[in-house]
């Protein structure tokens, strides 16, 4: 059976949907961008909170669980970004699907804190994302925007100073606000 990306989610309650990142350094809150980023949000959310289908790495299987609990910050670079949602740990893996870029007018990598899909080109997104520590608006149009950091935003640059593999994530907790 093929993979493919949730196009939907159901999360229930009133104003605007927020991710609670719970690391092993501390807590990140940040804002979704479902208006704006609708399929990249439905992705996000199906794979955090374990509705959506994918394919273990280890064994070819196909799982329906949250995906992020546990896994690691595998890219961290010190005045750029932090990258996770690798499930080898090595940057090389994903869900068992991809899906095409989802570039929103108005949303750019202006300031820190932005919620961002990792890829390896046009339209291979999947399970991988970053947060950035500065603006980096060379990443406009390459790289698609889904959320901002609301809360815990001094964490990003903990994160990265601590190098590649040192921070765990415990829990992913999508809720309205």
């Amino acid at each position: 059976m093929a993979l493919s990306a949730p196009e939907s989610f159901d999360i229930p309650g009133d104003g605007d949907l927020f991710v609670r990142f719970n690391t092993s350094a501390g807590t990140i809150t940040a804002r979704l961008f479902e208006q704006e980023a609708p399929r990249t949000v439905a992705n996000f959310v199906g794979l955090a909170t374990g509705t959506a289908e994918w394919r273990e790495p280890q064994t070819g299987d196909t799982v329906q669980r949250p995906f992020y609990d546990g896994l690691v910050f595998h890219r961290v670079i010190p005045e750029f970004m932090i990258q996770f949602g690798c499930p080898l740990g090595t940057g090389t893996g994903g869900p068992g699907y991809r899906f095409k870029d989802e570039f929103a007018a108005g949303l750019r990598h202006d300031k820190p804190g932005m919620l961002s899909m990792a890829n390896a080109g046009p339209h291979t997104n999947g399970s991988q994302f970053f947060i950035t520590e500065v603006p980096t608006p060379w990443l406009d149009g390459k790289h698609a925007i889904f959320g901002e950091v609301t809360e815990g935003g001094d964490l990003i640059a903990e994160i990265a100073a601590a190098g590649n593999h040192s921070t765990t994530m415990e829990s992913v907790e999508i809720f309205r606000a």
